[in-house]
């Protein structure tokens, strides 16, 4: 019988294989301690009650008065971690006592953030095209009162707190806008208004507050309200709820025109396709009571605009008289749509200058879109 004499083997080198089973189990053995570890900490975290957030309305001494989210205020006790606090300052409390524990430092967000966009446009006036008598409107009303605040002091008259502009769709309202807040450097704060129509009770006067409070934080600004109608039209006989809603959002914007010095360095532009339906409130002198008609552009106006839009273009031999008396009613935005098309047919055919064909080719296609569009919209509300 063969017997073997393991540390006589292991004097020499020779080694069994159940020492490299050891090391494998203690590293498995290792890792499944960590695993074990991670999930205890993790299950601390589940047990532990939440946090709730809060605003600091005022400090008085040891105590603070915090107010929730939904309004209610309270006077607190402040733990010892967390005693430099300020007005407005944004903290967690615990949920029983609303003991406050924890300053949050980071910026503070609005809920407003979400509804609206914010930007620095670039669009020059040389970007616009065929609106030269509301461009110099525009400039009076709201670039110069911004760039020179001082002439308006010294004649002694108020601007203008805003303007607003109407007309059909694809005129080049939001053009307007967006270059008059390059031209002054501004922030430009864009907002729908059926955006601002919360389903929930106070929620679209209290995103309106916001976003005024922005504006001032960001200063110079310009807020432009697009759709203004859906929150301003002619007020009826309150009956549903979403009918008050919209009544209170409508009266926190007038409240918040109404709030601030013409000479501010916060604008407002409206905007609507249906002036005939607005609140006569929203035009009245001392708020936004200049009204400038953005309507189609006439030939001299498309011609303009054509040339803009087709600037970069390699192009063919023309006949740019025909083709803008083929493009009659269009709008600024179908002229562009145009420009667009006739690139791409030339794409289609591997070719890279653009020929008399293909805009005509390119005007027929947007007249059948508009049709189309149009006659889905009688469909729909005719």
């Amino acid at each position: 019988m063969l017997v073997l004499d393991v540390h006589w083997m292991s004097e020499r080198g020779i080694t069994f294989g159940y020492q490299t089973d050891i090391n494998g189990l203690e590293e498995e053995n290792k890792f499944l301690r960590e695993s074990v570890a991670n999930l205890e900490r993790e299950l601390e975290k589940f047990k532990r009650p939440p946090l709730i957030l809060c605003e600091i309305r005022d400090v008085m001494g040891g105590q603070a008065i915090v107010r929730l989210p939904n309004g209610n205020e309270f006077m607190v006790e402040v733990s010892e971690q967390c005693k430099k606090l300020s007005p407005r300052d944004t903290v967690l409390a615990e949920q029983k006592n609303l003991t406050v524990v924890k300053k949050l430092d980071s910026v503070r967000k609005f809920e407003a953030d979400k509804f609206i966009i914010i930007e620095k446009p670039t669009i020059s006036w040389k970007s616009v095209g065929g609106l030269a008598h509301q461009e110099r409107e525009i400039k009076e009303v709201i670039e110069l009162p911004l760039t020179k605040p001082a002439l308006f002091k010294k004649i002694g008259i108020e601007p203008p707190k805003g303007i607003l502009l109407y007309g059909p769709p694809g005129t080049g309202k939001t053009l307007l806008a967006k270059a008059v807040a390059a031209s002054t450097k501004s922030t430009f704060i864009e907002v729908v208004g059926s955006e601002l129509v919360q389903k929930f009770i106070g929620e679209g006067a209290k995103l309106v507050k916001e976003i005024f409070q922005i504006a001032r934080e960001r200063a110079p600004s310009i807020i432009f309200i697009d759709e203004i109608d859906a929150i301003a039209s002619v007020r009826v006989d309150v009956g549903t709820s979403g009918e008050r809603e919209v009544q209170r959002t409508f009266m926190q914007l007038l409240a918040e025109i109404d709030g601030f010095d013409p000479l501010d360095n916060v604008k407002i532009i409206g905007c609507t396709n249906r002036k005939d339906i607005l609140d006569p409130a929203i035009v009245r002198p001392g708020r936004l009571d200049r009204l400038i008609h953005v309507d189609l552009p006439g030939e001299e106006a498309r011609s303009e605009i054509f040339s803009i839009h087709a600037k970069k273009m390699k192009k063919g031999r023309l006949n740019k008289k025909k083709l803008i008396r083929a493009m009659e009613g269009f709008s600024g935005a179908e002229i562009k749509a145009v420009v667009t098309e006739a690139g791409y047919f030339a794409i289609r055919e591997n070719r890279t200058q653009v020929k008399q064909e293909d805009f005509l080719e390119a005007i027929e296609k947007v007249k059948q879109e508009v049709s189309t569009e149009g006659q889905d919209y009688l469909k729909m509300f005719g």
